[in-house]
């Protein structure tokens, strides 16, 4: 089709790949022990990611990125996601999200001030959620007052990502009081976070993926000029969030599925080390059908990961696609995290094998960037609407 993003040129895009396996399983893997025991990224492992580039690699050249297309930054998105979840967290809201939204919406001043930023792994969060709304806009309570030249924001944003060490948030907020057709009373605002009357709530303590870190924004009478609205129009705020969020479900999938494929990993390892009756337990059938169950589901996300991203390459809307791509991966590493801890028996419930962690990290998968309910009525209302349009006409 004549609309195919082409990307990164091929031969230097699958060279990048290389690198980046190498790199996950010689320098990432070997540094998980001491994420979990900081809880965070070492800043000479967080200097070499944005050396290798892993924070600009959907930006556009022009503004210091790689250029990657959606196919290429989900391939990556599941390289990286081989290692623990903190790595691809730290980097993905600035890919997937920001700069989405940002590229898609932001005016050309707002691209040559952000874009070159992000891609140099200035960190981001997107400021979607609040304590009374996730997926629900019309819950939405955080406001953005006209004043002067500007807007004046009060609200509180909740479970974002990075918040409490990223230098910008996208907010979404309210520009009018009634709920409007189309969600039209959002729009999106780009919010350095050292700005007056922000503050943020301490880290919260999670179920998992330690090493990436949520928490509270709090916007108290925060004034911001007219140039932070995103596009310079307002209304288009929750269009921008859910034509990122496209990309945000792409990305989760991927990390669920990458994840999966670790955890299987193990699993296969330790089956065939440990020996049970004299034989390695690898031996005994009813092992083997939870290993084989668990290649073939893994095999099945990686066939919608790859059918889903290469129709978001030809320009097609993948809504439906990355909606039921995101919530089939998240719900079977689920399963696939649940059989490495049964396979490794009682010492899948000890600290001491990554069995139990694989379990925990990846339990949120199926919560964030909309919750696997959310994903049915996402699923169905489409199907709906599709049969409608079909009927009709």
């Amino acid at each position: 089709m004549s609309n195919v993003n082409p990307g990164m040129d091929a031969e230097v895009f699958e060279q990048f790949q290389e690198q980046l396996r190498r790199y996950v399983r010689e320098r990432l893997i070997p540094a998980e022990n001491d994420v979990i025991a900081n809880d965070g990224i070492p800043d000479d492992l967080l200097a070499e990611m944005r050396e290798m580039g892993l924070f600009g690699l959907t930006m556009p050249e022009e503004y210091g990125g790689a250029g990657m297309n959606v196919t290429q930054y989900i391939e990556t998105i599941y390289t990286l996601s081989y290692a623990m979840p903190a790595y691809r967290s730290i980097t993905s809201i600035n890919l997937g999200m920001v700069c989405s939204a940002i590229k898609n919406s932001g005016t050309p001043e707002q691209k040559a001030e952000w874009l070159p930023r992000l891609a140099a792994g200035e960190i981001a969060s997107f400021g979607l959620t609040e304590p009374g709304s996730g997926s629900d806009s019309a819950g939405l309570q955080t406001t953005a007052v006209r004043s002067g030249n500007g807007y004046v924001l009060n609200g509180t944003k909740r479970y974002i990502t990075n918040a409490p060490f990223a230098k910008i948030a996208l907010i979404m907020a309210r520009t009018s009081k009634e709920n409007l057709p189309k969600n039209g009373h959002v729009s999106a605002f780009l919010v350095p976070l050292d700005t007056a009357g922000v503050t943020r709530g301490k880290s919260d303590k999670k179920m998992g993926q330690p090493g990436s870190h949520i928490g509270d924004i709090i916007l108290e009478d925060v004034f911001v000029p007219g140039d932070a609205l995103l596009g310079g129009e307002e209304g288009k705020g929750f269009a921008t969030a859910m034509q990122s969020l496209d990309n945000g479900r792409l990305s989760v999938g991927a990390a669920s599925t990458a994840y999966a494929r670790r955890a299987l990993d193990t699993a296969v390892k330790y089956a065939t080390e440990r020996k049970a009756f004299g034989e390695p337990i690898a031996n005994f059938q009813l092992i083997q059908a939870m290993l084989s169950d668990s290649y073939a589901e893994i095999y099945a996300a990686e066939c919608m990961m790859r059918d889903a991203i290469k129709k978001a390459d030809e320009g097609r809307k993948v809504l439906l696609e990355a909606a039921a791509f995101k919530m089939f991966a998240s719900e079977m590493c689920g399963r696939v995290a649940d059989r490495c801890v049964q396979i490794h028996g009682g010492a899948g419930y000890l600290a001491e094998y990554e069995a139990e962690r694989f379990f925990r990290d990846s339990r949120i998968y199926r919560i964030y960037e909309g919750t696997t309910q959310i994903m049915q009525l996402v699923i169905a209302k489409q199907m709906l609407r599709d049969f409608s349009a079909g009927m009709h006409g």
